[in-house]
């Protein structure tokens, strides 16, 4: 297996998986955080669209120069239109990742904050922290808004209290 194919199957994996997770919401629910400083369940879903969004700019581009003042973070209005963001962002990155080599893959990338370098490391190193590692990290912040709601949690890696084994 390359490195792409490998990438690939991490990514799919992990965005299924984030699916799965997403589709348990209702409208009724985007409103809910459980504490004043946190994320309500809209904004927590919303990032992690964010999440799967920095793929493409990683696999298309050698740096990505962000004015925080501009940058607009995606907010869904819905459930619906949550899913149906997520699934275009999941096959637009999908398409960036399978567009790339192996040697792209191991390839300086940058990360600027208004023409400044924020960072710079492999394509596969970035695309691992700010869309793999950064998905899993808030996936589970939702997995346990999904249980503070009464919601069957659904697995990741195996089945929650909520599923059965086998």
């Amino acid at each position: 297996m390359t490195r792409i194919e490998t990438l690939l199957a991490e990514f799919e994996h992990e965005a299924r998986t984030t699916r799965k997770h997403l589709a348990r919401l209702s409208d009724d629910q985007f409103d809910w955080r459980p504490h004043a400083r946190s994320y309500t369940t809209g904004e927590l879903a919303s990032h992690l669209v964010d999440c799967i969004r920095w793929t493409a700019p990683i696999f298309s581009a050698d740096e990505l120069d962000i004015d925080p003042a501009s940058y607009k973070r995606y907010s869904a209005a819905s459930s619906a239109a949550l899913l149906d963001t997520f699934d275009g962002e999941v096959a637009r990155g999908m398409q960036a990742i399978a567009r790339a080599s192996d040697s792209n893959a191991t390839q300086p990338w940058r990360l600027q904050m208004r023409g400044k370098v924020w960072f710079e490391k492999p394509r596969e190193a970035a695309f691992r922290d700010m869309t793999l590692n950064h998905l899993v990290h808030h996936r589970g912040q939702l997995s346990v808004y999904l249980r503070l709601l009464d919601i069957p949690v659904p697995g990741s890696y195996g089945p929650t209290a909520d599923e059965a084994w086998g």
